[in-house]
């Protein structure tokens, strides 16, 4: 995005060194990096890098309305819902594709939304990662909001432990230890001293939740939501507690009901010139005319599952459940960091902390060469994977 870093930073790529900082992540992180790490970040340009602020404020709006409650209350499915929901979601992820508008100017356009957390530990990491290993310009940040390093840290750690001990504190997932983001819980662990606990592993007694460590009993006061819920319901998990009970005296930092209301379910709510159209199947009189110029998407799926790219009217005639789809017109990335051979299309995560007021603190890279973003179409490919966009920070 910026001619000069481009040239520079590819000409004066090493190799040696790209491999360099894999190996020493994972020497010190138990071998934890399962997603591919990119060969390059992005250097955003004053331009892009203010649409990209402007498209996130835009998502951001529509979830402050004071009817946004009413208008999702359908979305969480039936026996999903959990007790002690808060008035606004904690952590929020903005996925924007880098396109071109019609004047030929980068433009960002949204793709999905997400009230739940991201990688907020390894996205810090992995920016002094980088500046070990790669010539990052020291006066470009991944971080927003007059953030830097240190009042990043400070700012995330004080919305995980609240007034609790951090022992007090349990990041909650499904068999952490095998899920492809636990590098970023053994960051958090490191970084605030909160443990990764299975969501199997928790005790119930009274209104009151515990966990093991060393022998030790701990209560648990707030639990750092990390889940998938639907995944929960798939591998019908044996749970001490219920997830409705009223009565539990537990704070969820991340509460899961956020996770279905916003989410696909909230882009058909959304005007704005960075947000393609968008429709709820089964509120549509007929269909698009242009129908291969848009996508089928599963409400209610991860990483991409169950997404349709060639959609036809046959396809959506046999759909039975039509209130779980959604269309949404295509949108088509740029291929514009310039690689070793191909150019790269690129996605960017704009990652929100919700305390008092939603405020944009960092955001997540993923480049691609493949038909879609996933790994699974990026095989063999180089210079694809996870980065950071550096920009150059608030004027």
């Amino acid at each position: 995005m910026i001619p000069d870093f481009r040239e520079s930073f590819n000409n004066t790529f090493d190799p040696a060194a790209y491999q360099a900082c894999i190996d020493d992540i994972n020497s010190n992180y138990r071998q934890s990096l399962i997603f591919r790490l990119s060969e390059t970040p992005l250097f955003l340009s004053d331009k892009l890098s203010k649409r990209l602020i402007e498209a996130a404020h835009d998502v951001i709006a529509v979830l402050q309305e004071k009817d946004f409650n009413e208008r999702v209350k359908n979305a969480i499915p039936k026996g999903l819902k959990v007790a002690g929901e808060d008035d606004h979601p904690t952590f929020l992820q903005v996925d924007f594709a880098i396109c071109k508008d019609e004047n030929g100017e980068f433009i960002p356009q949204l793709i999905e939304l997400q009230g739940f957390p991201s990688l907020y530990c390894f996205q810090h990491f992995l920016d002094g990662k980088l500046r070990q290993y790669f010539p990052i310009p020291e006066d470009m940040t991944p971080f927003y909001s007059g953030l830097d390093r240190e009042s990043y840290k400070k700012l995330l750690g004080g919305v995980l432990t609240g007034d609790s001990d951090p022992e007090n504190v349990v990041l909650l997932e499904i068999e952490p230890e095998k899920q492809k983001t636990r590098i970023d819980f053994y960051l958090t662990e490191e970084y605030f001293g909160i443990k990764s606990v299975c969501v199997t592993e928790v005790i119930h007694r009274g209104n009151k939740l515990f966990y093991k460590d060393k022998g030790r009993e701990i209560p648990i006061e707030r639990f750092y939501h990390r889940f998938i819920f639907d995944e929960l319901v798939r591998k019908n998990l044996n749970i001490s507690f219920r997830f409705d009970d009223e009565d539990l005296d537990i704070k969820w930092v991340g509460h899961p009901n956020w996770f279905f209301k916003v989410s696909k379910y909230t882009l058909p709510l959304i005007n704005s010139k960075y947000c393609p159209p968008c429709y709820f199947l089964n509120e549509l009189d007929e269909y698009p005319s242009d129908l291969e110029n848009y996508v089928l998407k599963p409400l209610f799926s991860f990483a991409g599952l169950g997404v349709e790219i060639d959609v036809t009217r046959e396809m959506l005639d046999k759909i039975e459940d039509r209130s779980n789809y959604l269309l949404q017109h295509k949108i088509e990335y740029i291929p514009f960091i310039k690689t070793k051979d191909i150019d790269s299309k690129a996605e960017v995560r704009m990652m929100f902390i919700w305390d008092d007021k939603p405020m944009l603190v960092n955001n997540l890279l993923r480049v691609s060469k493949g038909k879609m973003m996933g790994v699974d179409f990026n095989q063999q490919q180089t210079w694809v994977g996870s980065s950071l966009a550096y920009h150059h920070g608030e004027k």
